[in-house]
């Protein structure tokens, strides 16, 4: 396996009112993984993505991207390479075009000319948006906005894509065509989602956080078939759906 991009060492963390929300987390992500983080509410799961791109520091404990320490020195290195796509669109979706979203953070980069132009089509063509590029955003519906929001991210070329509950308050239709373009990408991936499915599809392995504490880490389908471990920590796969064992991922 190559070597990790996202290494997590005895990761503790409290918050300035005392609240202890991680508790000696170790968590390595390999290039090209796909992971899905789950856990209950209030398990500790925002707070750990919070320190993959410095927004939060350890209070013990280390965190390393692509071999780099995750600190104030390497804070913008570090956000180059790490992007994040929040449970709500509309928190990174401000200006008059889809264009102009998409070429927000690259020409923030000094990225310019001919060179933004590729890079924001590319990034609108990995989601499916190429079409929408001259619409406002507020003009488009909730699924759209994601896949946009999707593509501004992209259009930093990170090396690691942070989803924040990326299947939430979708219909079917787009529930889907957004499992179809995370698919497809090639870029290492965490995922936080209580939509077990959604994680049994696009990821391989799955690691659930419960009060602070990582409990459990391994493939997807052998996570989810744990009847007991799932039920302790308040996980539940939607009624009548069926673990087939042909979606089990080798």
């Amino acid at each position: 396996m190559s070597d990790a991009v996202l290494e997590m060492h005895k990761v503790a963390y409290a918050y300035p009112d005392g609240h202890q929300a991680l508790f000696g987390v170790d968590l390595h992500v390999h290039r090209g993984e796909k992971i899905a983080l789950l856990g209950p509410n209030g398990a500790g799961k925002t707070t750990l993505v919070l320190h993959v791109n410095g927004i939060l520091f350890p209070g013990a404990g280390s965190v390393r991207i692509a071999g780099m320490d995750v600190n104030k020195e390497n804070l913008k290195a570090i956000r180059a390479k790490v992007g994040v796509v929040f449970q709500d669109p509309d928190d990174q979706l401000f200006m008059p075009t889809v264009r102009d979203d998409v070429a927000f953070g690259p020409s923030n980069m000094g990225i310019v000319g001919d060179e933004l132009a590729k890079t924001v089509a590319e990034a609108l063509a990995a989601v499916g948006m190429s079409e929408f590029a001259d619409r406002s955003p507020q003009h488009l519906s909730f699924g759209q906005r994601r896949r946009v929001a999707i593509a501004t991210v992209l259009a930093m070329k990170p090396e690691i894509l942070v989803l924040d509950e990326p299947s939430s308050n979708l219909d079917p239709a787009a529930r889907r065509e957004i499992a179809e373009i995370l698919e497809s990408l090639d870029i290492t991936m965490l995922m936080v989602t209580h939509d077990l499915p959604y994680a049994l599809e696009l990821c391989d392995r799955s690691v659930i956080l419960s009060a602070g504490a990582i409990v459990a880490d391994r493939a997807t389908y052998d996570l989810l078939t744990d009847d007991a471990l799932i039920k302790q920590h308040r996980l539940e796969l939607p009624f009548g759906f069926r673990l087939d064992p042909s979606l089990a991922k080798k």
